[in-house]
């Protein structure tokens, strides 16, 4: 099947082949071009076809199929053998540029003879002195054949090395890169990095740079001390390349680097990013350049014992890490062997060697936000995430191993001791659950005949019940309430009536807990439901007789608890006194009973009711008190809770260093208790707020992650993600692009995320923000295209037309940077249209005065009439805001709108109208006062003002009499900084003039 139409002339043709060289390297690109060959042949004209094969060349080369170019190029010198005067300058210069090309493809092929090799290299030499051309080009091929067979390398270099450049030499960043490397073989890694410093700073480029010089310079940077360099560089060069097979050996030389650094996970990461390397590359040579840096990888899994994790692989089967490290070492010997038959020598087997021997350079170097380690990937998952229940596992596992001196051996034992902490609500009740739960579904279980353990019934329901609370903890209260009823269930079988009615009592606080339908009034009918809940759950224990003290005191709980989250949910100060009141009942009762934990959590809850009620002060003194409780009489695992909300109570008192201190102690305690006992995921997300308010954002990014690790592990997801968001929104803010852009790609390629079983909307977001970074990282092509997709698929929510308007508002800025101006124009019609739906008129504003500005900087007159049109619907949206009441942030729109007409007609060179639209735009602003933020946007006005004045109309008096009053004005303010652009233009004036 075709994948473009058939052009019917010339001209359409030239339209194909420009549309199709603007698509991404790969196998559509690829069919197009042929498609696009055969069309040219039809129109029986030169010029046409050597397009189309040029077109097609260039496919094969960067989409490594080297066995294709060659083919390809014969064509194109029997054409101009044959019919030289249909080369022009340009399409002659592109010709002997790709007998480079040509080259490099017959190297990668281990079936081409070395003699074919050089014989091509003859024929290099004869045409380019035939057609007078120099020959370091030549000689550059020279030595890259030199290089590849192990041969010769120090004279081949030597005469390419010493020539001068011509106009058909590689770019600056190749030949750096290949001086770089030669530099590396001699064992000269400082030499190496002064020669590649140009292009790692970016200041060299092209096609396939910097993304190969940065791929092997990781290893010298790592070996010459330079770790964060890397690291950086890492992160950069990693996305310029991946999923790119004719640059599979530099995402080999990634996993590499991973490997040898510590970061084995995020390496079978980025592995299961680039799957389809394994079926794609057909370069040989690419081929086992990736295969070796993915069995270095490998290896280094298995050596550490994980050689049974799943590993993403070649398709139509399911591998592991010790299988597919086997298959890519039999297949990466083999070519090896290939190309070493070919040349005569050893080098690729010797190079090979070295690297797949080559030790770990850094025990750990912490690569990306999301480090994880090998132990968290779970089985099954090829990707390397941990999905909610293997995360689950993972915690209980854990709590496990902590707990082990916890756990009896003996069954009767470890069953009674299970009860007995559960009934404290000791942490280590969990480890003992677990092993029962693992015994217990053993084939051989058998169960004790012991009349203080009780019926094997009753057991299924203690394991239910620790089931439910589980689930209720990571938000899931409808399977909570499933388990807990089923629970009861089997207690009411078992003849244990308190467990009964503890079991339905939970089940109706969870039950008032299952999120309902959204609406106005949602707040008011889940208040209702609790109170509800509680009025049942009296009722419940009103019922009930005899009940043991410790199961009394469990109902007094729940019964406060469900008062406190009403309160909670409805914010009404009159719901406080009952919950004092409760919290008073269940603080005696425990007391008398000696209920130490109910006694604790009682407080607790009294401290947290003062919260809501407004009296921090109060909650601050009630929190201290169980301090000294808890210091005395225990128990010591409720102390990493009492200091975490002592420091919310803090922070809500705006004393981020006092916060500081009780969240990182409460932290600390938490170190000593199962991973499950304590949330620290909402203590790492308090602490990111302290270190905010403290001015520490790196520290604040650190506790980000660290808690949405803790809510993976305990399977929140949703909760996870979200953090994840805050995280990648703040590296964003705080100019972290490449550590921004890895966090979002490490998130987005999760096996939830790209099966759709995640929100949505979420995802959608993880997407802006990703589009977002890629823009601020100048990646403005990847930036588009993820700004279009997303547009068109916001374009469908009707329940969110806010939303699609911001997207697409940005979209059309982003389109108007690329110079797309028709699809700009396009897209910000459908942002208006979401915008009437519901209003965002400053982001409106925002978008139309932009496209305005890149209308008219990047257009000139020539955009004036469209730049216009955008300013007048901007004037649109600016008289409804006004007549909604709508007060923007900053300025009003009517000002940005006034020097936004000043910057366009300035563009133009309409400048006595840019003048006239600067000053209205001052006076719309007045004069700057004390304060801080409005000094900056006045100093702006005025300085564009002064330039337009002074320099563009060649009035330079007016302009300094209105440049020096500002600065005296700005000076008497304070606004020093604000001065120095008025002043400085102030000075080139004068210099002038």
């Amino acid at each position: 099947m075709p994948t473009a139409p058939h052009p019917q002339s010339t001209d359409e043709l030239f339209q194909a082949l420009r549309e199709n060289h603007q698509l991404p390297y790969g196998r559509t690109r690829t069919v197009t071009a042929e498609e696009l060959v055969d069309a040219a042949e039809r129109f029986a004209e030169p010029v046409p076809l050597i397009h189309a094969l040029l077109e097609l060349q260039e496919a094969y080369t960067y989409g490594s199929d080297p066995r294709k170019s060659p083919v390809v190029f014969a064509r194109l010198l029997t054409l101009f053998d044959e019919r030289p005067e249909a080369f022009d300058e340009r399409l002659r210069n592109q010709l002997f540029w790709r007998f480079k090309w040509v080259a490099n493809a017959l190297r990668a092929l281990p079936e081409i003879p070395l003699a074919s090799l050089r014989q091509w290299l003859t024929e290099m030499r004869d045409r380019y002195e035939k057609e007078g051309l120099g020959l370091q080009p030549y000689y550059g091929q020279a030595y890259q054949l030199a290089v590849h067979v192990g041969e010769d390398t120090t004279l081949a270099y030597e005469l390419w090395a010493g020539r001068r450049r011509t106009p058909h030499s590689d770019c600056e960043a190749c030949e750096i890169c290949e001086r770089a490397l030669y530099r590396i073989a001699a064992g000269d890694d400082g030499r190496a990095l002064e020669a590649w410093a140009p292009v790692l700073a970016g200041k060299e480029s092209c096609q396939e740079e910097p993304a190969r010089s940065v791929s092997h310079a990781l290893l010298p940077l790592l070996r010459t001390g330079h770790a964060d360099r890397a690291r950086e560089l890492h992160l950069a060069g990693y996305r310029a390349c991946r999923r790119n097979p004719s640059m599979a050996g530099e995402v080999g030389r990634h996993l590499e680097f991973c490997a040898l650094t510590g970061n084995e996970a995020r390496g079978l990461e980025l592995l299961a990013e680039n799957r389809n390397l394994f079926d794609e590359v057909d370069s040989p040579l690419d081929q086992l350049d990736f295969l070796t840096g993915v069995e270095v990888l490998l290896r280094r899994v298995e050596s550490l014992g994980h050689g049974g994790l799943p590993v993403a692989g070649y398709a139509g089967r399911a591998w592991t890490v010790a299988g597919l490290c086997a298959e890519v070492r039999d297949r990466g010997d083999g070519l090896a062997a290939r190309f070493d038959t070919r040349n005569g020598t050893s080098a690729h087997s010797g190079r090979r060697k070295v690297r797949l021997d080559r030790a770990p350079l850094l025990d750990a170097l912490e690569l990306a936000l999301r480090a994880r380690g090998l132990d968290e990937l779970a089985p099954g998952d090829a990707a390397g995430a941990a999905g909610a229940r293997g995360a689950a596992v993972a915690a209980v596992a854990a709590s496990a191993s902590r707990a082990a001196s916890a756990v009896p051996e003996e069954l009767p034992e470890l069953i009674r001791r299970a009860r007995e902490l559960d009934e404290q609500g000791h942490p280590d009740a969990r480890a003992c659950w677990a092993r029962l739960r693992t015994l217990v579904a053993a084939r051989d279980y058998a169960h004790p005949e012991d009349p203080a353990v009780g019926p094997y019934g009753r057991l299924c329901g203690d394991l239910l019940s620790d089931e439910a609370y589980r689930a209720a903890e990571r938000g899931d209260f409808a399977s909570a309430v499933d388990l807990h009823e089923e629970a009861a269930g089997l207690y009411e079988d078992a003849g244990a009536p308190d467990d009964v009615v503890l079991a339905r009592a939970c089940a109706l606080l969870a039950a008032a807990e299952v999120p309902g339908e959204d609406g106005e009034d949602e707040a008011e009918v889940k208040a209702a439901v609790l109170a509800d809940a509680h009025a049942a759950v009296v009722r419940l224990q009103e019922e009930a007789s005899g009940l043991a003290p410790y199961v009394e005191g469990r109902l007094l709980r729940l019964r406060a608890s469900a008062l406190g989250v009403r309160l909670q949910t409805s914010g009404d100060p009159a719901h406080a006194a009952v919950v004092f009141a409760e919290a008073e009942l269940l603080q005696e009762f425990a007391t008398r009973h000696g209920l130490t934990p109910q006694v604790s959590g009682a407080m607790l809850l009294r401290a947290g009711t003062y919260a809501l009620s407004g009296d921090l002060p109060a909650a601050v003194a009630e929190i201290d008190a169980l301090r000294g409780r808890l210091a005395s009489d225990g128990p010591a695992w409720h102390l990493p809770r009492a200091l975490g909300l002592r420091g919310r109570l803090q922070l809500g008192l705006r004393d981020a260093a006092a916060a500081h201190a009780d969240l990182a102690e409460g932290l600390r305690l938490a170190a000593a208790w199962p991973a499950d006992a304590v949330d620290t995921s909402r203590l790492h997300a308090d602490l990111a707020q302290a270190c905010l308010h403290l001015g520490r954002p790196d520290e604040a990014l650190t506790h980000l992650t660290r808690s949405a690790e803790a809510d993976l592990r305990d399977g929140k997801r949703m909760d996870a993600f979200c953090t994840y968001s805050n995280a990648a929104q703040l590296c964003l803010d705080l100019g972290r692009i490449e550590d921004c852009i890895a966090l979002l790609d490490s998130l987005l390629s999760e096996p939830d995320v790209a099966g759709g079983e995640l929100d949505d909307r979420l995802v959608a977001q993880l997407r802006l923000l990703r589009a977002r970074a890629l823009h601020a990282g100048d990646d403005l092509k990847a930036a588009t295209a993820e700004f279009v997709a997303l547009a068109a698929e916001s374009a469908g929510w009707d329940d969110d037309p806010g939303s699609h308007a911001m997207i697409a508002a940005e979209t059309a800025m982003i389109l108007g940077e690329a110079g797309e101006f028709d699809r700009a124009g396009e897209v910000a019609e459908r942002a208006l249209a979401a915008h009437a739906l519901s209003p965002r008129y400053e982001l409106i504003s925002n978008c139309l005065r932009e496209l305005a500005r890149l209308r008219a900087q990047q257009q000139g007159p020539d955009g004036l009439a469209a730049a216009l049109a955008h300013l007048d619907e901007a004037g649109r949206v600016a008289d409804a805001a006004r007549a909604a009441g709508f007060q923007p942030a900053g300025r009003s729109l009517e000002t940005a709108l006034a020097y936004e007409h000043g910057r366009v007609h300035a563009y133009v060179g309409a400048y006595e109208d840019a003048l006239a639209a600067l000053e209205k735009a001052l006076a719309l602003l007045g004069e700057p006062g004390a304060e801080e933020g409005d000094a900056g946007e006045w100093a702006e006005c005025v300085r564009l003002s002064g330039a337009v004045e002074g320099i563009y109309l060649e009035r330079p008096a007016p302009a300094l009499v209105r440049l020096d009053a500002a600065v005296a004005r700005l000076t008497a303010l304070g606004h020093l900084e604000e001065c120095e652009p008025l002043a400085s233009l102030a000075a080139q004036l004068r210099d002038e003039g």
